[in-house]
């Protein structure tokens, strides 16, 4: 349990001043507090270094927070899943994006649970609540381009891969008023 609250406190501690961006501008802390939940909770993934890393996961990559920052605090195991699930903010959007699909078959068992965690609270966040300034496409873009990237990380949680599977298969988008296919059939 400390090393959970450690973790938390950590990551509320990077994360301060962050908002997500849906309409509401929650707390961005909510989003890593809510990968580990899904780990815990509806993966039944209890490893402490997984919860950890699904708590610190955004916090290189989005703060001023440094891996050896976290090699210091929480120990080089956690560091290594993180280093894993962080994207290369030097690079251009595009090509971090195509990274995530190529990368996702070789990471580490802890790597694409976290991985496809995230994309559960993300996919998850969409259907709450569309980002001011998307459009429908995007929303389903970001949906078929998770896709891609959890397709490389099966094998690790089923229970995590049926949910994707729901998701993906099921999963609707409202906008403007009206409800969407989430990943549009080919012949709509």
């Amino acid at each position: 349990m400390a090393g959970i609250l450690k973790a938390i406190n950590f990551a509320a501690i990077k994360h301060s001043f962050q908002k997500r961006k849906d309409a509401a501008g929650t707390p961005y802390i909510n989003h890593p507090i809510g990968v580990a939940n899904i780990l815990y909770f509806e993966g039944d993934i209890k490893d402490l270094v997984t919860i950890q890393a699904a708590i610190l996961h955004d916090t290189v990559e989005d703060t001023d927070t440094t891996f050896e920052e976290i090699t210091e605090v929480f120990g080089s195991d956690v560091t290594a899943v993180v280093r894993e699930v962080t994207d290369d903010k030097s690079l251009p959007y595009a090509e971090r994006k195509r990274l995530q699909i190529v990368n996702a078959p070789h990471k580490s068992e802890r790597g694409k649970a976290v991985k496809m965690a995230d994309k559960i609270y993300n996919l998850r966040d969409l259907q709450r609540s569309i980002p001011v300034g998307w459009t429908l496409e995007r929303a389903q873009q970001y949906f078929s381009w998770a896709q891609k990237v959890t397709n490389g990380c099966k094998g690790v949680s089923s229970k995590l891969e049926q949910i994707l599977d729901d998701l993906y298969n099921n999963g609707k988008l409202n906008f403007e008023g009206s409800e969407y296919p989430a990943i549009p059939k080919q012949n709509e």
